[in-house]
């Protein structure tokens, strides 16, 4: 992987304005280069204003392919799903081809058998987008990212066995004993572009950890997003304080 690039915007609206310039030429991008886009979407609450802005542009619907890194175990309709979340404050009000949105399977009443079921979705869809074999693992053009106060991102939790699997590209991580489907470790990392989202002075601590050069990897899941292609990072000012960025390229 190339050194991480990380941007450091004033304010929360700064960074989700940033963001949608970013991920709006990804799109772009990726559509130009291959005549599709696959994005894996981030829940929580810093994206919600990113995809209503998303709603607002004028781009290649049809192209698009859309997954979510990560889901907690309950119904689309839920307010804790990230799911829902991005369906009503961008997905609903844009003609993407309902066949082009991978929900994540939360209906099975068996977490470990959603996973399977989500990783046979993923790889079909990139089996017909990419020729891939069923041992070949998926190349996302950009995955979105959250992290949490604690260093975890997607659904990989510090010292859980979700960061060990990498035998699959799905698999159930837990908070605590709340199981959640979570892309693994090699799904993020094979792909062309990983952005971070990060936001909030609560942050502080944890990316200190995140971006020293010597560090614990499972106690801070985060140090283990080191994709083959692009990594970068949108951080508020309160986020970013006077962390040390070592080697880290900052844009400016």
């Amino acid at each position: 992987m190339t050194a991480p690039l990380l941007e450091i915007l004033p304010d929360k609206p700064a960074l989700v304005q940033r963001a949608l310039t970013l991920v709006t030429e990804a799109i772009r991008s990726a559509v130009a280069d291959h005549d599709y886009c696959t994005l894996a979407l981030a829940g929580g609450s810093t994206p919600k204003p990113l995809y209503e802005g998303l709603a607002e542009q004028d781009l290649p619907w049809e192209k698009l392919y859309v997954f979510w890194g990560d889901e907690r175990y309950v119904p689309i309709d839920h307010p804790d799903s990230n799911g829902g979340m991005a369906k009503a404050a961008w997905l609903d009000r844009v003609p993407i081809p309902p066949d082009h949105l991978l929900y994540a399977p939360t209906l099975e009443g068996d977490p470990a058998s959603s996973a399977r079921q989500y990783e046979a979705m993923v790889k079909s869809i990139f089996g017909g987008l990419q020729g891939l074999g069923p041992d070949q693992v998926p190349c996302f053009d950009l995955i979105l990212l959250g992290m949490g106060d604690d260093g975890h991102t997607a659904s990989l939790f510090p010292h859980t066995e979700a960061l060990g699997v990498d035998d699959r590209l799905i698999t159930v991580g837990y908070k605590g004993s709340d199981p959640r489907l979570t892309f693994t470790i090699p799904l993020i990392n094979q792909s062309r572009q990983v952005l971070f989202l990060v936001a909030g002075a609560d942050k502080q601590a944890a990316l200190a950890q995140v971006f020293a050069a010597e560090g614990d990897n499972q106690a801070y899941p985060s140090r283990l997003v080191r994709p083959q292609g692009e990594l970068r990072w949108l951080l508020d000012r309160q986020a970013a304080g006077d962390l040390d960025l070592g080697s880290t390229t900052v844009l400016s």
